[in-house]
């Protein structure tokens, strides 16, 4: 560059200064062309797909008034002020407002009620989140099955749970559903062979490794079958999956130790809890582990270790960092000393829990109530009732019954018949168990009137009896020489779909009609049925034509009210139309403006309107 010539302001300084411009024009223009030389067209975000699975929105993201919604819930299912059923009730009825509850605040609602054992408000909610597409989470499913166990139904639950293990589930299963699964079928209804089956399927899976839990599961099922061998065996096999090495977990060592004290190798049993329990041991052990070879050693003539275990366990209790006590340790102590006869022990040990600031629940008073009943101490177990009473802790089925038995142990009769007959006025509900226990208990001191009362009074309050009831009954009826009360229950037994009549019930109802020269009873008896269960068939036939027939004849009714109202609303459009358009032409073939304003009158009246002066002096 020449110095000769003169250098301008207006030159130099975009050559300086790349984004400064002479003027504003040029300033405007260089900036459309940068932003059109950066734009990137970006394609639209699709939609998503209505059959697309939603997964739940976590707690921080959730919009704040939707967060305030959650913990109003919260604070209504804890507290002084606790109200689980409004708390139901507001979540049920913000399913289909704008402020949803997510899925959290559902799952909150659902285990309390669970807690409750409402289990009929429980699936009448979970019915209503999911028709309202609130997406469910691991600890959802894990309340259903738990819900359906409660409810006695294994069948679904497994059904369920294989639901959930398909190939790729928003949700996968968690190792608590098998727990909940496992349990329900071991200690529920004993069958081990599904619950072998599941646990190969949850190996199988890919979702859930070899849980501890599960083992320990089917480990006592066995050992409750008496099959130590099998026990023993599982736990071999856990050792295999988590590669040779010792089990860290030491929820299965109950099992194993009840297993071998049930083979007789009562060393080896003794060997693996010095081994699993001393002071080297890597094996971790919480107190739900504890209490299982409490259990363990209580049950099987080794008190002193149990109480000094239970010590053990008491001394590194400190909470809330570490949790080796809990209601059950002290429950397993009381089975312990009852099983040593020592009732006074079980007694005082029982008392101790306020020391460790526990709150007896319903269950460890019946446990206690149960082993007092049992060795006929029916003074204790009244002692306890009442406390239950005063310290408002709610008495519920099981312990009335657990009284009633009691008290017919001791032959207190009408004693143990006011135990069951209380729980009408405190609103609780004997099921068919219940009831056989009352029934039984009456056959055995040859009041069969009485028992025959109960069966009638469970039927009519729509409890299926079970087949345990119908057998007493008959068979006290033909011991009787009742044997007209005899072929009725007969009669319903054969009348109840859930009921089975076992050859060894039809052989002892014939023989005792044969023997009293009624043959023809039986035929009539066996007639009577089927003449009973057609009838049966042909009413619910009739019932469910009936039925089809008012719904075809409401949907007909609302189908002619619709086209009735959509042909008037044709006519009154036909009419209006064919007003204007006669206005139309009347002023297109020269109408006076009078004439015009009478159409106009005339028009609007035929529409129920008045004119703006009609009603003017």
């Amino acid at each position: 560059m020449s110095l000769s010539k003169p250098i301008s302001a207006r030159r130099l300084v975009p050559a300086l200064f790349p984004l400064a411009h002479a003027d504003a024009a040029s300033a405007a223009a260089a900036r459309r062309e940068r932003r059109r030389d950066t734009f990137v067209a970006t394609p639209p975000v699709p939609a998503p797909s209505p059959s697309a699975v939603r997964l739940a929105e976590p707690l921080p993201t959730l919009a704040p008034s939707r967060l305030a919604f959650h913990n109003r819930i919260l604070a209504l299912l804890s507290g002084p002020q606790a109200d689980l059923p409004e708390a139901a009730l507001l979540t049920r009825h913000a399913l289909h407002s704008n402020c949803r509850p997510s899925s959290f605040t559902c799952a909150a609602v659902l285990a309390a009620l669970l807690r409750a054992r409402r289990l009929d408000d429980f699936f009448a909610l979970h019915r209503f989140a999911l028709q309202a597409a609130v997406p469910p989470t691991a600890a959802t499913h894990v309340l259903y099955l738990s819900a359906l166990a409660a409810r006695r139904l294994p069948d679904d639950a497994l059904h369920h749970l294989r639901l959930l293990a398909r190939p790729g589930p928003p949700v996968p299963p968690s190792p608590t559903a098998y727990r909940v699964v496992v349990e329900c079928l071991v200690a529920d209804h004993g069958r081990l062979a599904d619950a072998v089956e599941l646990k190969d399927e949850m190996l199988d899976s890919g979702f859930v490794g070899p849980d501890p839990k599960v083992y320990s599961l089917l480990m006592a099922g066995f050992v409750g079958a008496e099959d130590g061998a099998k026990a023993v065996e599982l736990y071999q096999e856990l050792k295999d999956k988590v590669g040779g090495e010792p089990v860290l977990d030491g929820i299965v060592y109950g099992s194993l130790m009840k297993a071998y004290f049930l083979m007789g190798m009562e060393e080896e049993a003794m060997e693996c809890y010095k081994e699993v329990l001393g002071v080297e041991s890597e094996v971790k052990f919480r107190a739900e582990s504890y209490n299982e070879v409490v259990d363990a050693l209580g049950q099987n003539g080794r008190l002193e270790d149990a109480v000094k275990l239970f010590d053990r366990m008491l001394g590194e209790h400190d909470p809330p960092l570490r949790i080796a006590v809990d209601l059950r340790s002290f429950r397993v102590m009381v089975d312990a000393y009852c099983a040593a006869g020592r009732f006074e022990d079980a007694t005082a040990v029982f008392r101790r829990m306020g020391e460790w600031k526990l709150v007896p629940d319903v269950a460890s008073y019946n446990n206690l109530i149960r082993h007092l009943g049992l060795n006929k101490l029916i003074g204790e177990a009244e002692v306890l009732y009442s406390e239950m009473c005063e310290c408002g802790v709610g008495a519920n089925e099981e312990t009335h019954v657990l009284l009633m038995e009691a008290c017919f142990n001791v032959d207190r009769i009408d004693d143990g018949i006011s135990y069951f007959d209380k729980m009408d006025g405190l609103e609780l509900r004997p099921d068919a168990a219940a009831y056989h226990k009352i029934v039984d208990g009456l056959v055995s001191f040859s009041m069969l009137d009485r028992a025959q009362e109960y069966f009638d009074q469970m039927k009519g309050k729509g409890v299926s009896p079970s087949i345990s009831s119908y057998e007493t009954l008959l068979k006290a009826h033909v011991a009787a020489g009742q044997l007209d009360n005899a072929a009725k229950v007969a009669k319903g037994i054969l009348l109840d779909e859930k009921a089975v009549f076992s050859d060894e019930m039809r052989e002892l109802l014939e023989g005792a009609l044969r023997g009293d020269g009624r043959e023809d009873d039986i035929t009539k008896l066996y007639e009577d049925v089927e003449r009973e269960k057609a009838e049966a068939e042909a009413q619910a036939a009739e019932e469910k034509a009936r039925a089809e027939a008012l719904a075809k004849e409401e949907r007909d009714r609302r189908r002619a009210e619709a086209a009735a109202k959509d042909e008037a609303a044709a006519k009154a459009s036909a009419a209006a139309i064919e007003a204007i358009l006669t206005h139309k032409r009347k002023m297109e073939n020269g109408v006076s403006p009078s004439d015009a304003n009478s159409l106009d009158g005339g028009f609007l009246s035929k529409l129920g309107l008045k004119s703006a002066g009609e009603d003017a002096l």
